[in-house]
């Protein structure tokens, strides 16, 4: 009988240890930049030289593509300012419907960077516990703000976009904020340090001439039948650790 409350009490224990606790998966080892890119979208530093291709590869929303019509991958390096993230998309349509920053900003062609600045997880639909940054062709950057209305972040995301026929090169640099972060306050961005632990995920919101975006396609494999939950909930993001 004791044997058996104390491996009650044990497990007690340990789900409570772990409640709230985001979990780390697909695990991406940074290193640092020596010389920080030149946001122009040549991508010809030695960062870009060095570091790993990763897929762009998971289907979080529509139906099966071919090869042709999408495919992506990107790298990542950063310094003590900023995460810096080369992104190269192949499609065969890029398609901006609306001029308006704050219409349907996620059913236009765009890359959307979800980041957690102390990798802590948990619901940030409508807080900055993280961000999703939807940035659109014409670099301008959307997210969804605490009063659950779309703020314009073009002072957290600074991009470059190069396009040769269906294939474009993205290089981007992302200032990372805590959850103290306050709309129209001043915001000091947080120093980025060696084996510091971000939340990531990347995605491409691919729309070839529809209402709505035909796929969503993303960087994280996520469990189960809805698979669009980077936007509310910071535990499905990746983990990246900064190195040297």
């Amino acid at each position: 009988m004791k044997s058996y409350c104390f491996l009650v009490c044990l497990l007690l224990l340990i789900c409570c240890t772990d409640n709230g606790k985001k979990k780390d998966h697909q695990i991406i080892e940074v290193q640092k930049a020596t010389v920080s890119p030149t946001l122009d979208g040549k991508a010809n530093e030695n960062c870009w030289n060095a570091a790993q291709w990763h897929p762009l590869d998971q289907n979080w929303v529509g139906e099966a593509y071919s090869y042709e019509d999408f495919n992506g991958r990107y790298k990542l390096t950063w310094d003590t300012d900023a995460l810096y993230i080369l992104v190269e998309i192949t499609d065969d349509v890029l398609y901006d419907q609306k001029e308006d920053p704050f219409k349907f900003w996620w059913d236009d062609d765009c890359v959307e960077v979800f980041v957690d600045e102390n990798n802590s997880g948990g619901l940030h639909q409508f807080s900055h516990n993280a961000f999703a940054y939807h940035i659109a062709l014409d670099g301008k950057v959307v997210d969804l703000a605490p009063d659950r209305e779309p703020r314009l972040f073009n002072e957290h995301v600074v991009s470059k976009r190069v396009t040769k026929g269906t294939t474009s090169t993205w290089e981007i640099a992302v200032k990372l904020f805590d959850d103290s972060y306050m709309d129209g306050k001043t915001n000091i961005p947080k120093k980025l340090f060696k084996e510091k632990k971000v939340g990531f995920g990347l995605a491409y919101c691919d729309n070839d001439g529809s209402k709505e975006r035909e796929n969503f396609i993303g960087s994280v494999f996520i469990a189960g039948e809805d698979k669009n939950r980077g936007w509310i909930d910071a535990d499905v993001f990746g983990t990246l650790v900064l190195k040297e």
